[in-house]
């Protein structure tokens, strides 16, 4: 089953099981895509990213870049809205973990951003997953080339699928960890992980074999087999997309039917990250 087949799958359980608000099963997709706008970046709107190219065989991306140089570095995966003000709030958390990081989100959809589920299902449907990883490696190899000794990946949603897959294909990253997303089989196998791969998901999470706990035990199995660290960690009562916390996030998540907040979840979550990336990467 192709990784666009299982997302197509998980997003239409997904939408099936939201109840709230306007949503409803088989969301009419949109012709035009919006590009970002300035004012949905709130919180991270002021911090301090630098914005750079990187290059990649003949495509050159966007990437965005905050905290210390020279620091351990994370690559940070977009969720399937693309680079909205959530990843860069995560970005800018990240950052400042520890001894701190140098973190760096990576332009997976080109410039755009979904304002809307029907906007965010068809964009990750049309996703290169492939060039995707390549971009994941590009990003991997730029920080290792401007200062971090070490690089983990790190990503949400569509993301933690990404990132458990550069974690198999790219063998520059020394560590990931993963929120509620697994590849496709195509994509990536997980058994043959190279990198340690810490995976967290929600008890409730409606993703159907992309994220509910069945896909996580069956994480879980695959890693077992493959000879790296692990840890797969299910959280109780949560749903997906439960890191998300800021108010426009939580407003949005509460469009879509997921009125769960768990701070104590959350910083949980957190506090298992630092510790796998400070173990792995070296920041203390």
């Amino acid at each position: 089953m192709g990784t666009a087949h299982l997302l197509r799958r998980a997003s239409s359980a997904f939408l099936s099981s939201t109840t709230t608000g306007p949503l409803r099963p088989r969301c009419p997709l949109p012709r035009r895509l919006r590009q970002p706008r300035a004012a949905m970046a709130t919180d991270s709107s002021a911090a301090p990213f630098q914005k750079i190219q990187i290059q990649r065989e003949d495509t050159t991306f966007d990437a965005y870049v905050v905290g210390k140089e020279n620091a351990p570095g994370i690559v940070v995966l977009q969720e399937w809205w693309g680079v909205d003000y959530e990843i860069k709030n995560h970005a800018i958390h990240i950052s400042q973990l520890g001894g701190g990081y140098r973190a760096l989100i990576p332009d997976l959809y080109r410039g755009k951003v979904a304002l809307d589920v029907a906007e965010a299902q068809h964009l990750m449907e049309g996703l290169d997953w492939q060039g995707a990883v390549k971009d994941i490696q590009a990003s991997v190899k730029w920080l290792k080339s401007n200062g971090s000794p070490k690089v983990g990946v790190t990503g949400y949603c569509m993301g933690g699928a990404l990132s458990i897959a550069s974690g198999v294909l790219v063998p520059e990253v020394d560590a990931v960890v993963a929120f509620y997303g697994t590849p496709s089989s195509e994509l990536a196998d997980p058994s043959k992980a190279k990198a340690p791969i810490q995976a967290h998901f929600g008890e409730h999470d409606s993703f159907l074999g992309f994220s509910d706990v069945t896909a996580a035990k069956s994480l879980e199995e695959k890693l077992q087999s493959s000879g790296v660290p692990y840890e797969v960690h299910i959280y109780p009562g949560c749903s997906h997309a439960f890191m998300n916390t800021s108010p426009e996030a939580l407003k949005r998540k509460k469009g879509m039917g997921l009125t769960d907040e768990n701070q104590e979840a959350v910083d949980l979550a957190w506090s298992r990250f630092s510790a796998w990336m400070g173990r792995f990467l070296g920041s203390a």
